[in-house]
């Protein structure tokens, strides 16, 4: 009998389930199709809650059928995604879709709050700014413009909770998924009653907080025989997506720093106290899946939307085809003296806009590849100047493991650790929600002396990408040239 954890990643476009043995071994894995975006109005972006809790049970089934017979599940933990919002009925039905933190039909509201200071103590409570696409702002939307569906609504999920609801009949979340709703104090992880009260609620319509790694109870044992799950399997609280991904790849102190680049690109750091008077104002604070430690973080915008974009205006042929072709014309694209990309979906400072950008300095000597790479140097001049501030503010940034797509690049990794000055982490692994979920588990269920002895099982090689000296000066000089084109061009656009 094979004694095993399963990790959960459910994501914003599909789900993913990893099957380890206690020794950290993988032994299957399985991933959904991607879920189907509705947008009803402009600016809406709904999902089918029905369809995420299908992709939950088919990862389940499929990981387990994979794996083969004579495996025991001790127990099992989600990574998820957080800011979206799933109302429901007092038994805890769904009573409309789930409304995605993509989803931007608050964007008006946010905007009057702002103007009228709102931001000034939410902020400081929550940890975050105010975004259009979060639990605070949409519920608040909901009460206000769809009175019906405000009175059908007697309960707001997170995906997390959600799921854990169906799994196990429990209403229990934990504090990074609550944190990325807005409703939680992030001093004490407890529903802020102030939120909660600009939101129009009441804290007893949201699920009961406990701690990540905390045990929620025993699997529905008809879902148990449905994918063939141990009878015993037991729920763990997990946590965000992201804070899952750093306990994964062992980013549990200060100075370490995660680099997620996908569509959009966001950057993870840890501390060890919440206090807003020692973190910039840049920077949004949630809770890391560990006890005593705090995320920061800041979203840098589509950076990389802004490639794709690229991608698929000047090459050819399926996806694949062009990155490959991207790949080899990039051996013969020297970094640029003076070509600059602004990014077309807002910046560091201004991350959930989109806006006017495209290439300055352009001359008739610049080819595709050249313009790919004024991308892409682009995302590193934006890293470097969401860093600055960290960095004036006496917080260390001695690492960057970076996951996503951008990852797997021949290129870009060095762009940015060239860039940066900092070095680069590029992990072998892939699907590291579910690795940290696993780890969570494993140690919830006492399997393990400590979370420490557990990471040390789990570990994955990493690959380590250092800055080259002559790199490193040629860009400090472009990266000022970055910064003064973007202000002009900025400049530009707001006078006319």
């Amino acid at each position: 009998m094979i004694e095993a954890l399963l990790g959960l990643d459910i994501g914003t476009t599909s789900t993913k389930a990893v099957l380890f043995d206690l020794d950290g071994k993988e032994l299957a894995r399985a991933a959904s199709a991607p879920y189907t975006n509705h947008t009803p109005r402009p600016g809406w972006v709904e999902q089918d809650p029905e369809e995420i809790w299908g992709a939950v049970l088919t990862v389940l089934q499929e990981a387990l059928v994979s794996a083969g017979t004579g495996v025991h599940v001790h127990g099992l933990c989600m990574a998820a995604q957080s800011g979206s919002l799933q109302p429901a009925d007092k038994q805890g039905a769904p009573v409309y879709s789930l409304i995605t933190w993509m989803d931007g039909r608050t964007e008006a509201l946010v905007h009057r709050w702002r103007a009228e200071g709102v931001q000034e103590w939410v902020k400081p409570q929550s940890g975050w700014t105010l975004y259009p696409g979060l639990c605070l702002p949409t519920i608040a939307w909901i009460r206000e413009q769809d009175p019906d569906l405000f009175a059908k609504a007697q309960h707001y999920f997170s995906v997390n909770d959600f799921i854990a609801f169906r799994l196990t009949g429990q209403r229990v979340t934990n504090p990074s998924n609550a944190g990325g709703m807005q409703l939680v104090d992030v001093h004490t992880a407890s529903w802020g009653e102030a939120l909660c009260n600009l939101a129009g609620i009441k804290q007893s319509q949201l699920s009961y907080l406990n701690p990540s790694g905390a045990v929620i109870g025993p699997v529905k044992p008809e879902i148990c025989r449905a994918v063939g799950l141990s009878e015993d399997a037991m729920l763990i609280n997990g946590g965000h997506d992201q804070g899952c991904t750093a306990l994964g790849m062992g980013i549990i102190n200060p100075g370490m720093l995660l680099l997620a680049c996908g569509t959009a690109w966001v950057f993870t750091g840890v501390v060890l106290s919440p206090d807003r008077a020692r973190i910039p104002d840049t920077l949004d604070i949630n809770f890391h899946v560990l006890p005593d430690r705090w995320t920061i973080s800041q979203s840098l915008g589509g950076l990389g939307v802004s490639l794709e974009w690229w991608l698929k205006q000047a090459w050819e042929g399926e996806r694949s085809v062009r990155y490959r072709a991207l790949d080899m014309e990039m051996a013969s694209a020297e970094p640029n003296d003076r070509l600059y990309f602004v990014p077309l979906t807002g910046g560091h400072d201004d991350p959930s806009t989109s806006r006017a950008g495209g290439f300055l300095g352009l001359q008739l000597s610049h080819n595709r590849a050249a313009m790919a790479r004024a991308i892409m140097e682009s995302a590193g001049y934006e890293l470097a100047w969401a860093l600055e501030a960290v960095v004036d503010a006496g917080m260390p940034v001695d690492s960057l493991s970076m996951v996503g797509g951008a990852a797997s690049s021949p290129y870009w990794p060095g762009i940015l650790t060239n860039i940066t000055g900092v070095p680069i982490e590029k992990p072998v692994f892939e699907i590291w929600p579910a690795l940290g979920a696993a780890v969570l588990a494993g140690s919830g269920l006492g399997l393990y002396p400590d979370i420490e002895h557990a990471l040390t099982l789990f570990r994955k090689e990493t690959e380590k990408v250092n800055p080259e000296r002559a790199l490193l000066s040629f860009y400090a000089g472009a990266s000022a040239g970055y910064r003064e084109a973007c202000l002009r061009a900025r400049g530009q656009s707001e006078g006319t």
